[in-house]
């Protein structure tokens, strides 16, 4: 059975979420589970709670948890990361002082350029420490900025690697929502870059599903759930992989005044809370959830109630299942673009459809986009690409240029603007960036 490591296992969530995964595959449910986080009062209850699973499941996983990364990864064959260094949210809030209102802020814009610039150091020592002491693993990576982690980790560590991420598989089962189609019977092909793939099709028992998903979009109901989506497919002919908020952020559409972000958000909207909550009533908000979910965790690793171990529908660990088993899976993934998708940056960061099997991961070659979504990636990607630059060069002037290309930023602000924004993001998180 193979060694499964578990890094940033602290995120109860997502681990809880994973380590679920793992045991209801025969394949895996022996394996050994490391959990590893650097935060041990985090991960302790964690660890209870993965050992109670493993009893109440029956089977012969083995939990261990540390928060030393060598231990944890020493002779691992999988390796998944969630982490999120620091708690700080200036990367949110020194952008809204400019008069930028990101909706996340994690992925994209200047949020995304310094969230960014402070999750690679740990990422990238990850990946090298995975060379030194499991060097045919394969790094699993969940972590944010997804293209631009990716792309440092290419340049800087290449280790077998794959990002994964929610967008794909989620907006799917949204959209067989939509049109009512049972989520069984529907087949796509996406693709593109990360939070910003493209259905370029979508089947419903083999037949072309596109005209009920317009039909949908006449459905204030449904309208109202994904406004930004749906005012992308009116414009740009295809939809979009990320939710309507994430989306908003990319381009300079939506989010210029709070007429636009007004106009195009909605409570029925994922991740949009109280429509004219304040930024501090948000925080207060996610608090509060992040100390049910962690009370929750406390109350099932050390009572006695039956936990609920069920399959979600995360990667993770059909990708693990199809290596051991040699059963071919489907999944969409993060990979260096080697020619996959012929107009955008060759060896840039894509999101396509991937094959797991027992010879390991095999990107699906799609050819050109339809060139309209092609320019939207673009812009997007000549950002990222400047900020690795950035990164990997400790080049600040790279920093600036990346933002200045953001589209958002660059609807609202002139250069010089840009300019003392970045200045005092780079001083707000000195003590993550040290250039």
């Amino acid at each position: 059975m193979p060694k499964i490591a578990v890094i940033g296992a602290g995120s109860h969530v997502f681990a809880r979420r994973l380590v679920t995964d793992v045991l209801t595959w025969p394949s895996l449910c022996d394996s050994t589970i490391t959990l590893m986080d650097i935060n041990a009062a985090a991960l302790e209850p964690m660890a209870a709670l993965a050992r109670r699973m493993v009893a109440q499941a029956g089977v012969g996983a083995t939990i261990e948890a540390t928060t030393d990364l060598e231990t944890a990864l020493q002779g691992a064959d999988y390796v998944s990361v969630s982490i999120r260094v620091g708690d700080s949210d200036n990367f949110v809030a020194i952008p809204l002082k400019y008069g930028i209102d990101q909706a996340v802020g994690d992925t994209a814009g200047p949020g995304g350029v310094f969230y960014f610039l402070r999750n690679a150091p740990a990422v990238i020592e990850i990946a090298r420490t995975m060379q030194r002491v499991c060097p045919n693993a394969l790094l699993l990576n969940y972590t944010n900025p997804m293209v631009m982690l990716s792309w440092a980790v290419k340049e800087l560590a290449p280790v077998r690697y794959v990002g994964l991420c929610h967008s794909v598989q989620g907006t799917a089962m949204h959209l067989a929502e939509y049109i009512g189609a049972p989520f069984e019977e529907v087949s796509y092909w996406v693709a593109g870059i990360n939070h910003m793939a493209w259905f370029l099709e979508y089947r419903w028992k083999g037949q072309d599903a596109y005209p009920l998903i317009w039909k949908a979009m006449e459905n204030p109901d449904v309208y109202r759930r994904d406004i930004v989506k749906w005012e992308v497919l009116k414009h740009f002919g295809a939809f979009v992989s990320e939710s309507s908020i994430h989306m908003s952020e990319y381009v300079p559409y939506f989010r210029r005044t709070p007429e636009l972000i007004d106009q195009h958000t909605s409570e029925a909207m994922w991740g949009v809370g109280t429509k004219g909550e304040t930024r501090a009533q948000r925080r207060a908000r996610q608090a509060e959830r992040r100390q049910a979910q962690d009370a929750e965790i406390e109350r099932l690793a050390y009572g006695d109630e039956p936990i609920t171990i069920s399959r979600s529908h995360e990667y993770f660990s059909r990708i693990l299942n199809a290596i051991e088993t040699n059963t071919p899976y489907v999944f969409n993934g993060n990979v260096p673009n080697t020619g996959l998708i012929t107009n955008l940056v060759p060896n840039g960061i894509v999101e396509v459809p991937i094959v797991a099997d027992g010879c390991g991961l095999h990107p699906c070659h799609v050819g050109a986009l339809p060139s309209a979504l092609a320019a939207l990636n673009r812009g997007s990607l000549n950002l990222q690409e400047l900020a690795v630059q950035g990164f990997i060069e400790r080049d600040r002037e790279a920093i600036y240029r990346a933002i200045q290309l953001d589209p958002l930023t660059a609807s609202k602000l002139s250069l010089a603007e840009i300019r003392c924004m970045v200045d005092e993001m780079f001083a707000a998180d000195a003590e993550y960036i040290g250039f």
